[in-house]
């Protein structure tokens, strides 16, 4: 039961999303076409939580934010800050190590449009509850986007008016700490929402904060 509650691969509970990667394997019969387990070592001090897996990205390789845009500043960064060793992520088996760093989605399937609904997102939100439980005292939680920042409130049972999401603020809860970031996606990086200085900012504070 304890490995079910951390991820299912087989999982089904949400008709829309099942119901859509079925079609999506008809089409792409290579393609993962299933949930997404987390990537990364466990135990790690740092939990990254993305929104859900992209479809020619996470769902067509099997592991979070490789093959498609939203990795590419993403993998970047946690190669300059130490926590990978390698810059990019092109599929499961390029070598690709993370260190004391792990990703994750707050939804493990792709969702049509990629927008989950809201459903869909509190379904898998016992999934993520218990990927915090697994951290460790002192560990930081990096939040990319809005629908991150909220699963992760629900998922630590925080109130949500008491934690608004604001890119690079800190929110500490219990024995661990929440930081928040614009989403490395294609959208906010070409619109310059989140820059290169910027995301690096928040690793610099996620590292002081893991220093502390």
């Amino acid at each position: 039961m304890e490995s079910c509650l951390r991820f299912d691969i087989n999982c089904r509970l949400c008709p829309r999303l099942s119901d859509f990667l079925d079609q999506v394997s008809l089409k792409h019969p290579h393609y993962h076409a299933r949930p997404v387990d987390a990537f990364g070592p466990l135990g790690a001090d740092l939990l990254i939580v993305g929104l859900a897996p992209g479809m020619h990205g996470a769902n067509a390789t099997g592991r979070p934010f490789t093959g498609d845009y939203a990795g590419i500043l993403l993998y970047e960064t946690l190669y300059q800050f130490g926590f990978s060793n390698q810059a990019v992520s092109t599929h499961c088996d390029d070598g690709l190590e993370l260190f004391n760093c792990r990703i994750t989605n707050a939804v493990k399937c792709l969702p049509p449009a990629n927008k989950p609904v809201s459903s869909e997102i509190n379904q898998c939100n016992a999934y993520l509850a218990r990927e915090l439980n697994d951290l460790s005292e002192g560990s930081v939680i990096l939040a990319l986007g809005t629908i991150a920042h909220k699963a992760v409130i629900k998922a630590a049972g925080m109130k949500q008016a008491e934690h608004p999401f604001a890119h690079n603020t800190v929110h500490p809860f219990a024995d661990k700490i929440l930081v928040d970031s614009y989403h490395c996606s294609r959208y906010n990086v070409q619109t310059r929402r989140l820059t290169t200085p910027m995301f690096h900012q928040v690793f610099r504070r996620i590292q002081t904060l893991l220093a502390e």
